[in-house]
This record gives C-alpha cells, structure tokens and sequence, in this order.
C-alpha cells in the first residue's frame, strides 16, 4: 500500500536529482526497501510521506556522491553532458530548454540542488523541507534564494 500510494510523488523527488530513469528506479526501490525494513522507527511525529522523502532523498544523494566519486567523466564532459544525456534518454519529454534548466540546476552545489527541486517542483512548504533536510528554515531560504540567482546567471550566458 506504501509503494503504490507513494511511489510517483517519490520517483519524481528522486529523478530530478539523479536524472535518469534507471537510476532514479534503483534509488527509490533501494528507498522503500530502507522504510520497510525501518517501519518500526516511524512514530508519526511527521507525515509518513516527510518521512519517506527524507529516507528516498538521502538514499538519492547517497547514490551521487558514489557516482561523484567514479572518475569516469572529466568536469567538462559533466557540464556539458547532462543536457545531451537528457535528451538522449527516451523517458525524457522536455525540450532543450527543459534539459538546460536540468543542467542548470545539476551545477548547483547538494545542498542548494536539493532545496531547488523540492521547492520548485515539489512546491514543499519550507517547514517540510526543513523536517525532511533537518535544516532550520532561514538556511533553506537562503540556498534558496541563491540557487534560483545561479540559474539565472547560468541562463543570461545563452542570451
């Protein structure tokens, strides 16, 4: 009941920070597999969805630091290469513009990414995001506030 209530909402959280379908699959089984086996802990201090956020966010960026850490791209094909992966990926149905904001929002550092996305697309209220990141609001603005000022300076140099 948990998966099939939950998954999509989840699936979308997790993709826009891994990117890719297969990945993004992965993270979030190994997520639900994380919850399941740590139901027990749940004790509804929080919306069980926060929660499960919480444990698919973190397996999410779990998987990019392992990924960071494989030196398989230098840094330029990684700058230039989120765009052209996108769009190569067939679960992709955004345009150019779509797949330069992705890009955009990858160069951001973890944090600032991680608050962008859940904010932006998931419209999360700052308290949630703060239960789900355990961390207080006022920081959250601020990566916030300048993340959204990288973006935009990241789109003014295509202008």
């Amino acid at each position: 009941m948990m998966v099939h209530q939950y998954s999509e909402q989840l699936y979308w959280q997790v993709r826009r920070l891994v990117l890719t379908h297969e990945d993004s699959n992965d993270v979030l089984q190994n997520a639900f597999i994380k919850a399941w086996s740590s139901l027990d802990s749940f004790h509804g201090d929080s919306k069980l969805i926060t929660w499960l956020s919480r444990i698919a966010i973190n397996e999410a960026l779990d998987f990019l630091r392992k990924q960071k850490n494989r030196p398989t791209l230098s840094a330029d094909d990684i700058d230039t290469g989120i765009a052209n992966q996108l769009m190569a990926d067939d679960y992709f149905n955004g345009e150019e513009t779509d797949a330069q904001l992705q890009e955009a929002i990858a160069s951001l550092p973890e944090v600032q990414r991680t608050v962008f996305l859940l904010r932006y697309y998931d419209d999360m209220k700052y308290s949630d995001i703060s239960k789900t990141l355990g961390t207080s609001e006022g920081a959250l603005k601020a990566s916030y506030h300048i993340a959204v000022k990288k973006i935009t300076e990241f789109f003014k140099r295509f202008d």
